[in-house]
């Protein structure tokens, strides 16, 4: 097994777990993670960024208790 997927695997769970109170934080740090991932897999910067933020926010839309912070 390559180092690059399980690196890849801990980005998209790092992301997941600080996804943003806002949409625009959510889009934003799906699009790093995202972009992130396919920079250490050798992929499309360009789509890894757009998938990112679409699942992060549709994660977030979907659960937002497991996405905003607790104040």
């Amino acid at each position: 097994m390559s180092i690059k997927p399980a690196i890849a695997a801990t980005l998209l769970c790092a992301g997941l777990a600080a996804c943003g109170d806002t949409l625009v934080e959510q889009g934003l740090v799906g699009t790093a993670v995202g972009a992130g991932a396919a920079a250490v897999t050798s992929g499309s910067l360009l789509q890894g960024a757009a998938i990112g933020a679409a699942g992060n926010i549709a994660y977030c839309q979907l659960n937002p208790g497991k996405c905003r912070s607790v104040n």
